[in-house]
């Protein structure tokens, strides 16, 4: 009996974690239709910080997040620490084998007042996603399961005659100590 009152235990303090760390800021978006699991948004224009790095996937969104990490934790010129926001998105670049990992800055930031970062591989833009179609999924987000939910997702754009305008982007919501069950991810692409 005392073990399953400590396993009920630790599962509520998980859950209570996750929500705590779930409670960050998100981008702002209108929702324009929902399907299930697949969604049409509206974004309003975000201030982001980007890195590109040349790997696979994997190790793209290690490495990527890692640097825009030592960016908002004081690695810029004010030495200025950033709040963390969700998610961190990640997609191909232009160049085959290359990924832009990309922190969504917090709103109460303008590309004026941000600092500049110490280093070259880290940029700050604005970022228009405008119009988006989305596809929200659990557990961990593995290069075979971003595979698995793009599919999905295209083929949800076939079915309702969407045309995409950019590539896929993987949105991924949870620090990376949150347990497979909690984890929030998305699938996403701008659409005309």
């Amino acid at each position: 009996m005392f073990y399953r009152l400590h396993c009920f235990s630790i599962l509520i303090i998980i859950f209570i974690a996750n929500e705590f760390i779930m409670a960050i800021e998100t981008p702002k978006y209108n929702l324009l239709k929902k399907e299930g699991r697949f969604e049409i948004r509206e974004y309003v224009p975000m201030v982001i910080a980007k890195t590109e790095v040349k790997a696979n996937y994997r190790d793209a969104t290690y490495t990527g997040f890692r640097r825009i990490a030592n960016y908002i934790f004081g690695a810029n010129k004010k030495q200025m620490n950033i709040e963390m926001t969700a998610p961190v998105i990640s997609y191909e670049s232009q160049s085959q084998n290359k990924y832009d990992i990309i922190f969504v800055m917090p709103k109460k930031h303008s590309l004026v007042d941000l600092p500049e970062p110490n280093y070259d591989n880290v940029t700050l833009e604005l970022k228009q996603l405008g119009k988006t179609v989305v596809i929200t999924f659990g557990g961990w987000a593995t290069e075979g399961r971003v595979i698995y939910y793009t599919k999905l997702l295209d083929d949800f754009i076939k079915k309702k005659n969407l045309e995409i305008r950019s590539t896929y982007m993987v949105a991924q919501y949870n620090s990376p100590w949150a347990l497979p069950p909690f984890r929030k991810n998305e699938i996403l692409a701008m659409i005309y």
